[in-house]
């Protein structure tokens, strides 16, 4: 078999490996174990936290380097452990959260906590996407704060989720970083944090370098991966600011783009 030309597959989760019903297509499998076997390294690289990845990376036997929580988290899935884990400092993402909710009213409000079994908090207002994912409601703010976190999610009863991250960048942009990862999902994540510095410690234990990285995304959260690899690859179904800084668009989640792109490459 061929060498495959790059030695680092970058998948993110939601909108890019998992179809809309949380599964992985068997021609991508396929394609992904074929690379895998030419000489390629899987990383699924995810804004979701551990406790919210690892039935999926279980489900795909998965045993490598998983990065989680929008780059905070470097898990271990073979051996069921977090390598590293980078939190928000709550008495700023308070403040942050104070200040934002002076200039657009009161939010909805839910939180990741850390750690391999961190709990997902959703308070009063948030919506909840639909899926098993787990999570537990509060009522009182002070039980926000209680232990680490990983990040916070924002919601706006009027504006829409683009808008809500711009509005958040202006106001709180110089005190934490601010995503849009997906439909209804605004995160305030550490000052600097990335999918790009997660997936760049995860690289270096492996011993691969960005140039030998190719990308796959579908949500702004992804740029910065995107900006790190050599070659990034945007799903159909991908946010426009996305798109406009990908190298090439693929078919979209549900109907195997990472696949046509993997057994292109293999078959040069």
């Amino acid at each position: 078999m061929r060498p495959f030309p790059y030695r680092l597959v970058a998948t993110d989760l939601d909108g890019t490996l998992l179809r809309p019903d949380e599964t992985v297509s068997q021609r991508t499998r396929d394609a992904l174990a074929a690379a895998m076997e030419a000489g390629a390294v899987h990383i699924v690289v995810t804004g979701r936290s551990v406790p919210w990845t690892r039935h999926i990376l279980d489900d795909l036997g998965y045993e490598g380097l998983a990065v989680c929580g929008q780059g905070a988290q470097v898990y271990h899935a073979g051996e069921h452990r977090l390598l590293t884990s980078v939190t928000l400092d709550r008495q700023l993402a308070a403040l942050a959260l104070a200040k934002l909710e002076a200039e657009t009213g009161p939010l909805a409000v839910a939180a990741s906590r850390d750690g391999l079994d961190g709990e997902v908090l959703v308070g009063p207002g948030y919506l909840v996407q639909e899926g098993p994912l787990p999570y537990v409601p509060y009522e009182n703010p002070a039980d926000l704060w209680a232990a680490p976190l990983n990040k916070l999610y924002l919601q706006h009863p009027e504006l829409d989720d683009d808008s809500l991250a711009a509005v958040a960048r202006q106001v709180v942009g110089g005190l934490v970083d601010v995503v849009m990862a997906g439909p209804g999902v605004v995160e305030i994540l550490p000052m600097g944090l990335t999918k790009a510095t997660g997936l760049s410690l995860a690289a270096r234990r492996l011993g691969v370098q960005a140039a030998d990285t190719i990308a796959f995304g579908d949500m702004p959260n992804d740029i910065p991966m995107f900006a790190w690899a050599a070659h990034s690859v945007a799903m159909a179904n991908a946010h426009d600011e996305l798109k406009a800084v990908a190298d090439e668009v693929t078919a979209s989640n549900d109907a195997d783009g990472i696949a046509l792109v993997l057994e292109e490459l293999l078959a040069r």
